[in-house]
């Protein structure tokens, strides 16, 4: 398969704290995976993606100045993986600091602080109200333009894409070498 991978970055042959999101745009987002603010869910994360589970699923959650939102297998916002996490933030217990700004990725859940199991979103604008509820677990080092985009895509008034954008395939990279 001939892989498009975000400029500075190429496939890796095992697991890494950089996943690229190539979406169905051709374009990429890379994050970068913080074990030390939550490493049940980077370890979780990191599962699913060696498992290739993220590909062909949509962002299906999408609102403007907040998060884009995705990782449901079913593409509804209720689904997700076979497994449930433990929340790792403030209120549950867990001294987390990485803050939700600009480009932080998160876990979702229900009311249910270990819910966590396959959704995730990634905060569009500052959105530190979410600090100390939601178990931030990285953040974007390449591809916001990407995320600006899916951002400003049209959706319904339930926040739902008119024309939901495809995680077409997601990967570990490593950076290249200067």
């Amino acid at each position: 398969m001939d892989l498009q991978v975000a400029a500075g970055f190429k496939k890796a042959a095992e697991a890494t704290n950089l996943v690229n999101i190539l979406m169905d745009s051709g374009k990429s987002i890379v994050i970068e995976l913080d074990e030390k603010a939550a490493p049940i869910s980077v370890a979780n994360f990191q599962k699913l993606v060696s498992e290739s589970f993220y590909d062909g699923i949509i962002f299906h959650r999408i609102i403007p100045g907040f998060m884009i939102q995705g990782g449901d297998p079913q593409g509804t916002g209720i689904g997700g993986s076979d497994m449930k996490i433990k929340g790792e933030f403030k209120s549950n217990g867990v001294d987390n600091r990485l803050s939700h700004l600009r480009g932080v990725v998160s876990m979702a859940r229900t009311q249910v602080p270990d819910s966590a199991s396959s959704q995730f979103f990634i905060c569009h604008e500052d959105s530190t109200f979410l600090d100390g509820e939601y178990a931030a677990f990285g953040k974007v080092v390449a591809g916001m333009d990407e995320v600006d985009r899916i951002a400003r895509l049209k959706t319904n008034r339930n926040d739902f894409p008119d024309s939901p954008p495809v995680m077409k395939h997601v990967f570990f990279v490593v950076q290249e070498e200067a």
